[in-house]
């Protein structure tokens, strides 16, 4: 079994807060993470896959189709945007770092699935001491 990594990086705000509380409540429990003016952070995003390497490439998957699938699905539409307002796969979800990963999953996992390799872990490094790993039960 090979795995192979991707790293991409992407600039995004996001406010963490539920609608239904009032702001001393959200900052009670997100703290400054709920500031009503957002804040942001410069992501980077590692996404590994895993499978046999072809026997006539020796390639597990082409690099370059990587990169593309995680620019055009996930990367484009997460740069430089607000996650709580612009970003589709992250609407009514509270945009935490674990709920992005999540939702990252569920939007790669038919691309990579389709090229005959498995999705086997999305990280997301959110700050310099901040780091969410995902692997969907399989």
């Amino acid at each position: 079994m090979i795995y192979l990594t991707r790293r991409e990086r992407f600039n995004a705000a996001h406010r963490m807060y539920r609608e239904e509380w009032s702001d001393e409540k959200n900052y009670e429990v997100f703290g400054k993470c709920s500031n009503p003016n957002w804040h942001g952070h410069n992501y980077e995003l590692f996404v590994t896959v895993r499978g046999e390497p072809d026997p006539h490439t020796g390639l597990l998957i082409n690099l370059k189709e990587v990169s593309r699938i995680l620019r055009e699905y996930v990367i484009d539409r997460l740069d430089h945007k607000n996650i709580n307002l612009e970003v589709d796969f992250m609407q009514g979800k509270i945009a935490s770092t674990e709920n992005l990963a999540m939702a990252i999953w569920d939007v790669l996992e038919p691309h990579f699935k389709s090229l005959g390799v498995a999705l086997h872990t999305i990280q997301i490094k959110e700050s310099e001491n901040n780091i969410v790993e995902y692997q969907k039960n399989q």
